[in-house]
């Protein structure tokens, strides 16, 4: 044995050792993949009844709400209808109501005008 074959033997050793040391990080790494890999599974097989669910909830909201834009859009065809109405009922009562009102002023003015004339009247 020469002197390079025992420097090879020990390269060689340090090299056995080399990697012997360096492959127990790789064995974790390699644990560390398969644990991300079941997680990233059992995500995945959870994501997915849950984006079924949001779906279902989704779709019944919209059908919630185009119930209520029908019942908003009656409540304003009320509105609308109470109002116009309102207008008439005040157009057609509104002026007669407003001439008895002035006539009836007018009356209780009258009587009372008689009234104090006849009183002053009196008192002379």
């Amino acid at each position: 044995m020469s002197g390079g074959d025992i420097a090879g033997l020990i390269a060689a050793g340090v090299f056995a050792v080399l990697v012997a040391i360096l492959a127990v990080p790789v064995l974790k790494l390699g644990r560390v993949f398969d644990e991300i890999r079941t997680t990233i599974h059992s995500i995945g097989e959870g994501t997915t009844p849950l984006i079924d669910e949001v779906t279902a909830t989704v779709s019944t909201t919209n059908q919630q709400l185009a119930k209520v834009d029908g019942i908003s859009n009656n409540v304003s065809d009320a509105t609308a209808n109470i109002s116009a109405l309102s207008s008439l009922l005040a157009a057609t009562v509104g002026s007669p109501l407003v001439k008895v009102a002035a006539f009836s002023y007018g009356v209780r003015s009258a009587l009372a005008g008689r009234r104090s004339t006849s009183r002053s009247s009196r008192s002379r």
